[in-house]
């Protein structure tokens, strides 16, 4: 029997989406996105994030953002 490859999933990436997917919506219903917002930020502190980053598509998931100079 083999065994499924499950991709990590990052740390409040569920509370993340939906704050994002409710600043796309139209129209836009700023209660409900800073309702969202506070639940992120309580993620956030739950598990004690320090930084977010978004990982090219086809990469494994990385800590830190690339840095520009």
């Amino acid at each position: 029997m083999e065994k499924e490859a499950t991709t990590p999933r990052p740390v409040c990436a569920q509370e993340a989406l939906a704050l994002l997917n409710c600043a796309t919506e139209n129209p836009y219903d700023r209660d409900k996105c800073l309702a969202l917002l506070d639940v992120l930020r309580e993620c956030i502190a739950q598990k004690k994030v320090k930084k977010f980053s978004l990982a090219e598509a086809g990469s494994t998931s990385t800590t830190e953002a690339p840095k520009n100079k």
